[in-house]
This record gives structure tokens, sequence and C-alpha cells, in this order.
């Protein structure tokens, strides 16, 4: 199975946080799935991070290194993936986490993601979340 990993399971998953649920974790684990990190959440840590909104004990090369030797690969943003933001409600207005749902609507990967604001994409648009 494919699996898109929400930025906060990103870093949840490498801080260590307890905050990841146990199918997450059990997910995660499982060698025969496929994981991805999309560069939007590279992004978004970079900005939050020069706003002040963030604040992590890895760098965001430590993250990447690790993305690298767990396996994970990151998803690079495609101008397919922006073509569903046209008709995309605004059920959640922040653009990073629309543009996420975007990548695994386009690329049919389900979403690692405990955000529950995503909810009213995944009963209208055939994406499964999976927390």
């Amino acid at each position: 199975m494919k699996l898109l990993l929400d930025t906060h399971t990103l870093i949840w998953l490498f801080d260590g946080s307890n905050k990841l649920s146990e199918l997450a974790k059990g997910e995660i684990e499982n060698r025969e799935n496929h994981l991805f990190t999309s560069v939007v959440s590279f992004w978004e840590i970079a900005i939050k991070i020069s706003i002040g909104k963030l604040e992590m004990d890895l760098s965001m090369e430590d993250l990447q290194k690790l993305d690298w030797i767990n396996g994970i690969e990151i998803l690079p943003v495609r101008v397919e993936h922006t073509f569903l933001l046209r008709t995309l409600p605004f059920h959640h207005k922040d653009p990073f986490d629309r543009l996420l749902f975007s990548q695994a609507k386009s690329e049919g990967i389900k979403l690692l993601s405990g955000d529950e604001m995503f909810d009213p994409y995944f009963n209208e648009n055939g994406v499964e979340k999976i927390w």
C-alpha cells in the first residue's frame, strides 16, 4: 500500500512522539507499505520554523536524512497535483494540507493523518485516510 505522511505525522514519527496512533505506527512499520513524504511538508516546516510557529529538535536536513535512511520517498509537487485545487471545496483552508490532499488523490495514495479537518474531503473524494 502507498502512504503519504502528513506533515505532523512525519514530525511525530522522527521526534518519537506518542501522538502517533497505534494503527499509524503499524502501517509505518509494515515493510510492505511504500511510504512518501511530500516536498510540501518540508516547505510547510520551513515556513513555520521561520515565523516561530514550530520548533523541532531535528534539523530539516536531519529530517531529510531520516526519510532516506528509512526508505521514505520524497514526493515532488507536479503541475497535475494542483489541478484538483481549482474545484476542491474550502473545508480546510490550509494551503499545505490542501495540496497534500490533492497529491494523495492525484497519485492514488492513502493519507496517513490525524488531522480531522481533512475528514470532509475523504467523504467526498474517495481518498482514504488512515489513523
